[in-house]
């Protein structure tokens, strides 16, 4: 498979490519840009990139430029995954995590402006957000691989009240984190530690955390190459799990 690269030298992914051979090339090319460019923001076509292991995002461009709006499609050159087993708990958290109801698949669009409220917009145009709510509402063909791809939010509640939320894509056994937020000191953690115990149970593969930081680290998330990724990526999403069953 040929890849086609743009001026400022980002490989171009267009809706006819086939996707997994498009991940295999940029492998074995070695491919040193965390971006990728397309301009297609069909539901289907997203839902795809999300599919082959892409977290997908976007951004404004000037109108001089061309396209106002264009896609981000990223395989992250060093990726954060939690393992389950390697899930580390803080006492201090341990204490809190008994306050708060976890809630699955609620308050998802609610969630979702919270984050651009809190973080803005930068990545999260627009044009993606309306492409995300329409894969979530979609029902794909099952001879669609896209149909793998579901737009999921998880919050935490204390007495009711919605403390930290985040939102990501679940595709087959794999969770992908997009964006989160929290409203109250420690909220944020609860949220996350809650939710891998909850992909655990459901019989997920691993929890994709993106771009490294500290505080996946402090979780016990561990960094991975793209090879490596894509590898444990493309075995997960196979897999059946509890959610598959019984959808949140």
């Amino acid at each position: 498979m040929y890849l086609r690269y743009t001026a400022s030298g980002h490989v171009f992914i267009d809706p006819r490519d086939h996707l997994d051979k498009l991940v295999d090339r940029l492998l074995e090319t070695d491919y040193n840009e965390e971006f990728c460019l397309a301009l297609d923001f069909d539901p289907v076509f997203i839902a795809s990139l999300m599919t082959a292991g892409f977290l997908v995002m976007s951004i404004k461009q000037e109108p001089e430029q061309g396209s106002e709006v264009i896609l981000l499609p990223k395989l992250h050159l060093v990726r954060s995954a939690l393992f389950f087993p390697d899930l580390h708990v803080k006492k201090s958290i341990k204490s809190r995590l008994s306050r708060y109801e976890l809630r699955v698949n609620t308050d998802f669009d609610f969630i979702v402006s919270r984050c651009i409220e809190i973080h803005g917009d930068a990545w999260l145009t627009k044009p993606l957000i309306e492409s995300i709510t329409r894969i979530r509402n979609a029902r794909f063909p099952r001879f669609i691989p896209a149909y793998k791809a579901r737009p999921i939010s998880f919050g935490v509640y204390r007495n009711g009240i919605l403390r930290a939320g985040e939102f990501g894509v679940m595709v087959g056994g794999v969770y992908t984190s997009y964006s989160g937020y929290y409203d109250e000191d420690s909220a944020g953690t609860v949220q996350i530690v809650l939710m891998t115990q909850y992909l655990q149970d459901m019989g997920f593969a691993f929890l994709d955390l993106g771009m490294p930081l500290d505080y996946k680290a402090d979780l016990g998330a561990t960094n991975i190459d793209p090879r490596r990724f894509v590898s444990i990526f493309r075995e997960g999403r196979n897999l059946v799990t509890k959610a598959d069953i019984f959808p949140p």
